[in-house]
C-alpha cells in the first residue's frame, strides 16, 4: 500500500497514541511526546467526526490534566499544531495551552512563557462583511491571505487584497453557511511576499500590477466577489 507523506505521518501519530495510551493505562505519568501524541490525535478525531476547528480545540483541551503528566510538562507543553482533515479539507489546528497547568509556571524548570494573547493596535483597518455560499462551514486561520480564502465566501476581494483577519495570532474565524459577518481585515506585514494559499498572488504583494494580475485570475477561478471589481464586467 503506498501512503502519502501526510498519511504516514497521521498513521505514526496513531501508533504514538497507542503507546501512549498503553503507559497512560499503567498508571505511568506521560512526557511531553506521549502527551502531545494524545493531544493531537484527539484534535484530529474530532476533525474526523465533523468537528469545526474551534470545536476541535476544545476537544483537545479535554483529553489531559496536570496529574497525568509528569512534573513541568504542563507548563513545558504550551502550544501544539496538528493538520487535520475536516470535512471541506485539511486545516491546521492550534492548541494553546492544552494541559491545564497547576501552580506557577515560574517554579517549572526550563518553562517556555508564552506572552499574553492580545490583539495589538492595528494600523489601517479595513472592516467587509462575508458571506459563506457554501454548504459546510468555512475557517479561516489567523494569519491566511485573506483576499485567496475559500472561493465560496462573498466579499469585496479587491479590498481584502494584502490583508489577513485581525485576530490573535493562531486563532481562527469560522464563517457559518448563509450567515453573513462582518470581520476586520488588517495589512500584512514584513516584506509583504505572498507565497502559496490559492496561489493567486505567488510573489510581491505591491509590484506594479500584482493587484490586477490577482484579482483577474480570482474572477476566473470563480472567486465570489461583492466588490467593484466583480460589478464592472467580471464574475460575482
Amino acid at each position: 500500500m503506498r501512503l502519502t507523506p501526510a498519511e504516514s505521518d497521521r498513521l505514526q501519530l496513531y501508533l504514538a497514541t497507542l503507546l501512549a495510551r498503553e503507559r497512560c493505562g499503567r498508571g505511568l505519568q506521560l512526557n511531553v511526546p506521549e502527551a502531545t501524541a494524545l493531544i493531537a490525535h484527539a484534535a484530529c478525531e474530532a476533525a474526523r467526526d465533523g468537528a469545526r476547528v474551534d470545536e476541535a480545540v476544545t476537544a483537545a483541551r479535554q483529553v489531559l490534566t496536570a496529574a497525568d503528566v509528569l512534573p513541568g510538562v504542563a507548563h513545558l507543553l504550551t502550544e501544539i499544531q496538528v493538520e487535520a482533515v475536516f470535512d471541506d479539507g485539511t486545516k491546521l489546528i492550534v492548541v494553546t495551552d492544552p494541559i491545564p497547568a497547576l501552580g506557577d509556571p515560574q517554579s517549572a524548570p526550563g518553562a517556555v512563557l508564552a506572552a499574553p494573547v492580545s490583539v495589538p493596535e492595528y494600523a489601517d483597518p479595513v472592516t467587509i462583511t462575508v458571506t459563506n455560499t457554501g454548504s459546510v462551514p468555512v475557517s479561516v486561520g489567523s494569519h491566511f491571505h485573506f483576499f485567496e480564502a475559500n472561493r465560496a465566501l462573498a466579499f469585496d476581494r479587491a479590498a481584502a487584497y494584502g490583508t489577513r483577519l485581525a485576530i490573535p495570532v493562531g486563532s481562527v474565524t469560522v464563517f457559518d453557511p448563509d450567515t453573513p459577518r462582518t470581520v476586520t481585515l488588517t495589512p500584512l506585514g514584513g516584506d509583504r511576499i505572498v507565497i502559496g494559499f490559492a496561489g493567486l498572488v505567488d510573489g510581491p504583494l505591491d509590484v506594479p500590477g500584482a493587484r490586477e494580475r490577482a484579482l483577474h485570475r480570482a474572477h476566473t477561478d470563480g472567486y465570489l466577489d461583492t466588490g467593484s471589481a466583480a460589478q464592472e464586467g467580471h464574475p460575482a
